[in-house]
């Protein structure tokens, strides 16, 4: 049986996950979704390009305000495998 090396999103496919994402939820920029989060634009930016990883404290707002679960998230965010 052969092992299957484990999937992580890269950085172009998070970001392009969180411009479907915010589209979907119409939320056309970062502010916005900086303003219902209460996370500054630019920490979002990172999490997104993998140059930082969020909090934990992170987890639970931008998981409301993208409407998904923690697992989807992390996994956009390239901290899980797909």
């Amino acid at each position: 049986m052969l092992q299957r090396e484990a999937e992580f999103y890269g950085p172009e496919d998070s970001t392009e996950w969180l411009r479907v994402r915010m589209t979907k939820l119409n939320l056309f920029s970062l502010e916005e979704l900086a303003e219902l989060t209460d996370i500054d634009r630019g920490t979002i930016s990172r999490y997104f390009h993998h140059t930082r990883r969020p909090s934990i404290d992170a987890i639970e707002p931008l998981c409301t305000a993208l409407q998904v679960s923690p697992e989807t998230l992390l996994k956009a965010l390239g901290a899980i495998p797909i």
